[in-house]
């Protein structure tokens, strides 16, 4: 994942989206990813019905649980150009699979759209959060995956009176985590993971 995180540019440049799926849920994904440095690209949490949706591509091993670690490659007319197992065990090569993205754009015949640049943070927003809290771990986990470290500054508000005392002006309560953005406040984890996701990932 982290080869294929470097190689974003070239995906979207041949009009290709990365998506990693597996059996494991959202939760799971969001902390596996930070600690791989960050995975801005989807993952899918294939975790209920479990394997649905790997069993529908042919790579849940139903008999161990788990996905095969395969990758399938579908045009912009939903046919599969390319499928190809490493085992479980075994490692891409991330290079390769996108030297057959950009081979399969450069013979697409119709114009495809370019992708379309995130709009951003706006200026003097952050991220409240508190100690021991599993929730602003969450929110943590999505400012890595995107990659929003020198974007989005964080404040802890279990060490900072002063911060506390800012997020209740601000909120009218300390709760956290909380993200200050467009001058209002986003309490839920889940949805600040997905309003940074809207401003920060590429369409």
């Amino acid at each position: 994942m982290p080869a294929l995180e470097a190689l974003q540019d070239r995906l979207r440049a041949a009009h290709t989206t990365a998506c990693g799926i597996s059996i494991d849920t959202t939760f799971s994904h969001a902390a596996w990813a930070e600690q791989l440095g960050g995975v801005s690209f989807p993952l899918v949490s294939d975790f209920h019905p479990k394997g649905e949706l790997a069993e529908a591509f042919g790579v849940y091993l139903g008999d161990d649980g788990i996905c095969d670690r395969a990758t399938v490659i579908v045009d912009a007319a939903g046919t599969v150009h390319h499928c190809a197992s490493v085992t479980p065990a075994g490692k891409r090569d991330a290079e390769a699979l996108v030297k057959v993205c950009e081979d399969l754009d450069a013979g697409w015949s119709e114009s495809l759209p370019d992708a379309v640049a995130p709009r951003g943070l706006p200026p003097g927003v952050r991220l409240y959060v508190k100690d021991r809290c599993m929730f602003s771990r969450w929110a943590l986990y999505a400012r890595t995956n995107l990659h929003l470290q020198d974007a989005l500054p964080v404040v802890n508000v279990s060490r900072d009176p002063e911060a506390l005392a800012e997020l209740e002006r601000l909120g009218g309560k300390g709760q956290a985590p909380a993200l200050y953005i467009d001058d209002r406040i986003v309490y839920e984890s889940a949805e600040i993971a997905t309003l940074l996701a809207e401003r920060a990932s590429w369409s």
